[in-house]
């Protein structure tokens, strides 16, 4: 997962970043909320944590405008050093899915983690999973459309297409395909992630008669999208 946190602490920052690594997830930090907003209309998260008093803005402001700006649900962790019940209400008020007074407990915080990637729908996948007439197996690494069997896919294409299939309907940057799937100090160009996208919409067939249209969304990413949900908006 790719975790974004917010903090003018940097002391925090690294204590954050500690523990979000230790979980085997990217961590990607910010000294005040302007940061991240800026890039947050071209870069896709799993989850933000986020300071009260920056700098810059509160920290409610940057969980309002976070909640503005990204369309899909994402789960958001208020960690403040107020400790006040009215703070408390007002943080989870302001959109906040959970709220930590700060401390050295850092297995509080990895708990509190888990448990909001949990509800974000990021528990462990099951075994098999299926998309209309896609069907995956990831941990033979084997795919099926229609009932047929295809041939097998190279890894990286194999955890591209799962991946864009478990975010069905999400715009996913190009910046979190890559740290997801080759890793954050990987060296992977953007051309040569298009030459991957590519491969993965030709072999499992991603266009308009199978129901699913993998999409390449200009200066962002790309998208999975279901064509048989959008035709369901359309009509009704």
């Amino acid at each position: 997962m790719r975790i974004a946190a917010v903090d003018d602490d940097p002391a925090q920052l690294d204590l954050v970043r500690a523990v979000v690594t230790s979980m085997g997830h990217d961590c990607h930090l910010f000294p005040d909320g302007t940061s991240l907003l800026r890039v947050l209309p071209r870069e896709t998260y799993d989850l933000f944590i986020v300071d009260w008093e920056l700098p810059d803005m509160s920290g409610p402001a940057v969980i309002r405008t976070i909640r503005n700006m990204v369309t899909v649900p994402m789960p958001i962790l208020m960690v403040t050093n107020r400790s006040d019940e009215r703070d408390i209400v007002d943080g989870l008020t302001c959109g906040a899915d959970d709220y930590m007074v700060k401390s050295a407990r850092v297995g509080e915080l990895r708990a509190r983690l888990m448990a909001l990637l949990r509800r974000g729908g990021h528990a462990l996948p099951p075994p098999e999973t299926a998309w209309g007439p896609y069907r995956f197996h990831p941990q033979e690494r084997r795919v099926w459309v229609e009932g047929e069997e295809l041939p097998p896919l190279p890894a990286k294409e194999f955890d591209l297409a799962l991946l864009m299939f478990r975010n069905l309907g999400r715009l996913l940057s190009r910046g979190y395909l890559i740290e997801t799937v080759w890793g954050i100090e990987a060296d992977i160009s953007s051309r040569s992630l298009d030459v991957y996208m590519s491969h993965v919409r030709s072999k499992l067939r991603l266009r308009a008669e199978t129901g699913f249209r993998l999409v390449s969304v200009y200066n962002h990413g790309y998208r999975l999208e279901d064509l048989g949900v959008a035709q369901q908006a359309k009509t009704a």
